[in-house]
């Protein structure tokens, strides 16, 4: 972490951020979202008139908040998905700053260059992993997410 400068903090606490929402998703999908659909379908298929215009736009009013619901925080994870890269190309212009400084104050040393250039490096490659796993992990969720929306839907019928 010194190495790699201050920005390896920032890198460090979105990548975690990341994957508490990531794992808070997950155990949504495994504990609650059976609940949710469940309470809704109930809600829904004890209505005595499902067909009329209002019913219409009570189930439309219900999906979009099932849908609110089951995106939950994706949103905010693919954010930080295209943050963590961001804050990498920060790291490494920090580190060139270095670099130039160390150029302008101590002439051509290669000691005092090489220690600005790892710290241009390694935030870059921290930032480039933490977008990689984060971005496979955003997408498996989308997926998921994109079905149940879809099963919530269809779930929800309207013409009995």
């Amino acid at each position: 972490m010194e190495t790699g400068g201050d920005v390896l903090w920032a890198i460090a606490a979105i990548t975690f951020f990341m994957f508490a929402l990531i794992f808070e998703r997950i155990g949504y999908f495994m504990t609650a979202h059976r609940g949710m659909v469940r309470d809704a379908t109930i809600s829904w298929e004890s209505r005595t008139e499902r067909k009329s215009w209002s019913a219409h736009q009570i189930r439309d009013g219900m999906v979009s908040r099932g849908v609110a619901t089951i995106s939950g925080t994706l949103p905010l994870i693919q954010t930080c998905v295209t943050l963590c890269p961001l804050l990498g190309l920060l790291g490494t212009v920090t580190g060139m700053i270095s670099v130039f400084d160390a150029m302008a104050t101590q002439g051509g040393n290669a000691r005092s260059m090489a220690a600005g250039v790892s710290m241009a490096t390694i935030p870059t490659m921290a930032g480039m992993i933490s977008s990689i796993a984060g971005l496979v992990a955003a997408e498996m969720l989308k997926r998921k997410v994109n079905y149940e929306i879809e099963l919530f839907q269809d779930t929800l019928t309207m013409d009995h």
